[in-house]
């Protein structure tokens, strides 16, 4: 694969956007900008989102909220300063240099220092119980999980970014602070329209929070002050493209992209899994596919909603999370493989709460992505750091010892059993289930790589990986969702907010 790098410059002001198109920034990727428009001082929104004779869609157009352009466009005057070649209008497609790709990693690096990082710390620091010990452990198994990793360094992609500020929003509502919570989440919302994954247990969460405290008093006065910070914040990250209504739903139609389909490759989601055995596409009309997704996404997210609500814990929270961001990922329309990535950051937050079933799922997240993954040329790093982040979680966070049945609540389950039928360890259950996925994950990752598929079934592995990443994750989903509505209301919240 060809290094293909691009940047547009228009109007003798005009500054890029970066982005990366099928690349493997690991092992020499292939790079690919495109651009929004700068006329005098004033970022013109048409351009970017509207085809045009220098703004190709179809060959790589933005479809990303304002601050994604506007995090791409600083991007684009820093390399035009190092290097006007990298930028050039036109020429500068096909460019390929060690100094660029170094110049693009390193962008998605410092964002990382800047966004993701002190996130993450600062999590750890205020919002995970126990010793320095465990903290400091819980951080550098967050830190260590592959998948982000390997998209955004790997695939090139500024997934951080998003996840970073999602968690400063984490971390503000954590802390009491609902307000700059707020702030946070909205802006990851408007840094990538994907985070509607998690809006639902933000908004589920700060509404039931203001309705413990009376919505006809002090309540209504909090609901009133989040709603008007997060108006603002939309309307300050929106303020170039409100003048024009068409631009503003030129924006809209780009960042929901319906024509493009149900689901693209071979993502772990029910439709694509369901898709093998019933071709869908072919079968239902766009509408239909629409509304089906649409009503199952809804009901998949609702009994966590429904708890979340009546019950606005941070425990909560970070299980409503999960389980919105999943249902989203399993039932809702237009999903990529790198999507779960979303709702990997909840499950990294019970990481300290829930060790063998999270690294479960995030190894699982990342095993999901493999055909995205080969195809970058990402083997060799998708191998050495699934083994370390499986290794080092385990041993660092006691996985296998953390794992009664009282530990990973699953005490509801024995109710189920008759009393004339033994009892079951559901805990040593799940622990071979773990045992034999990392098993099948490590046998289908090495026929990927290896084998040649049958001239009759040439998609056979990204198939078998995507269906089996979909049955764990389904699996896990159940799971996680037991975990949150079995929990009695009148238990004591483990989770303290400092």
């Amino acid at each position: 694969m060809g290094g293909v790098a691009e940047s547009v410059l228009r109007c003798g002001k005009g500054a890029l956007i970066w982005r990366l198109r099928g690349s493997k920034a690991l092992a020499g990727s292939d790079l690919q900008p495109t651009c929004p428009s700068v006329v005098g001082h004033c970022f013109i929104a048409c351009p970017r989102y509207f085809n045009t004779t220098d703004n190709d869609l179809d060959y790589w157009g933005l479809d990303y909220p304002p601050l994604t352009a506007y995090h791409s466009l600083l991007c684009g005057h820093v390399a035009k300063f190092i290097n006007p070649a990298w930028v050039e209008l036109y020429a500068s497609r096909g460019f390929e240099s060690t100094a660029h790709k170094l110049y693009m990693r390193a962008t998605v690096l410092i964002a990382d220092i800047f966004i993701y990082i002190p996130a993450v710390v600062s999590y750890c620091l205020y919002l995970v119980n126990g010793s320095v010990k465990k903290k400091v452990a819980t951080m550098l198994c967050i830190l260590l999980y592959p998948g982000l990793t390997l998209i955004d360094y790997g695939h090139f992609q500024y997934n951080g970014v998003s996840l970073g500020l999602t968690l400063l929003g984490v971390l503000g509502l954590g802390l009491g602070r609902d307000l700059l919570g707020s702030v946070a989440f909205t802006l990851a919302l408007n840094y990538k329209q994907m985070e509607l994954y998690h809006s639902l247990p933000f908004f589920c969460y700060l509404l039931g929070k203001c309705a413990k405290q009376g919505l006809t008093g002090r309540g209504l006065m909090q609901l009133l002050k989040i709603s008007v910070t997060v108006l603002v914040t939309f309307a300050l990250c929106w303020l170039p493209f409100l003048s024009d209504p068409g631009q503003l739903l030129q924006v809209v139609h780009r960042l929901f992209p319906v024509a493009r389909g149900l689901f693209e490759d071979k993502v772990a989601n029910a439709w694509c899994s369901l898709n093998v055995l019933i071709k869908i596409k072919t079968l239902l009309s766009t509408e239909t596919q629409l509304s089906l997704s649409l009503v199952l996404t809804l009901l998949a997210v609702l009994p966590s909603s429904i708890k979340l609500f009546t019950r606005p814990t941070l425990w909560q929270f970070k299980l409503a999370l999960v389980n919105s961001s999943l249902a989203f990922f399993l039932f809702s329309f237009q999903v990529h493989e790198k999507s779960i990535l979303l709702p990997a950051l909840p499950v990294c937050l019970l990481l300290n709460d829930l060790p063998l079933m999270a690294i479960w799922f995030l190894q699982a997240s990342t095993f999901s992505m493999l055909p995205l993954l080969l195809k970058d040329g990402l083997l060799l790093p998708y191998v050495v750091t699934s083994v370390a982040f499986v290794y080092y979680s385990v041993y660092l966070l006691s996985a296998l010892e953390r794992s009664t049945d009282e530990q990973l609540r699953l005490q509801p389950l024995h109710t189920l059993i008759p009393p004339c039928l033994p009892s079951l360890s559901f805990s040593c259950i799940l622990k071979w289930k773990f045992a034999f996925s990392l098993v099948a994950m490590g046998g289908l990752s090495f026929a990927s790589a290896v084998m040649e598929p049958p001239a009759r079934l040439p998609d056979l592995f990204p198939v078998l990986v995507s269906v089996f990443s979909f049955l764990q994750f389904l699996g896990l989903l159940l799971y996680f969702n037991l975990v949150q509505l079995t929990e009695a209301a009148g238990k004591k919240n483990n989770k303290k907010t400092k």
